[in-house]
């Protein structure tokens, strides 16, 4: 039975879930800095074992976003990663008073679109929204 924790989780367990769905190791010191400047983050646990993650980032005023949803391959399809999303947006409406709206955004990978949109995400750009955009900034 799966277990999900809000925690923040170590160093070294965020990087092994990393590289083991293909996305690149961190620094130490980015790791530190991403889990400790992170809102909150929910763990899924299979016993001992780490096979899930989500971390929200922002303001907690206006907007928040989910980033690193991760959940190892042998255990996708399973609804883990529905269940830690439904715990990010439940820890995400937590933060707006009564009469107020938060913006949960996102950054989907390619072809993750219709999971999203199950957890009633729309996907941008539409008539009044432009398309999501980003730029990596490298240090020289």
């Amino acid at each position: 039975m799966i277990e999900y924790k809000e925690k923040k989780i170590s160093i070294e367990e965020y990087n092994e879930i990393r590289t083991k769905v293909g996305w690149k190791r961190l620094t130490d010191r980015q790791a530190e800095l991403s889990i400790g400047n992170a809102l909150t983050m929910f763990a899924a646990y299979d016993g001992d074992k780490l096979v899930g993650i989500g971390r929200l980032v922002g303001d907690a005023a206006v907007v928040v976003y989910i980033q690193d949803l991760i959940v190892l391959p042998e255990y996708r399809c399973h609804g883990i990663g529905g269940k830690l999303v439904e715990l990010l947006k439940k820890k995400a409406r937590s933060y707006a008073e009564e009469g107020e709206e938060i913006m949960l955004c996102l950054m989907c990978a390619k072809g993750r679109e219709a999971f999203y949109e199950r957890h009633n995400f729309i996907a941008r750009p539409t008539d009044y929204l432009g398309p999501g955009m980003i730029q990596y900034i490298r240090s020289v």
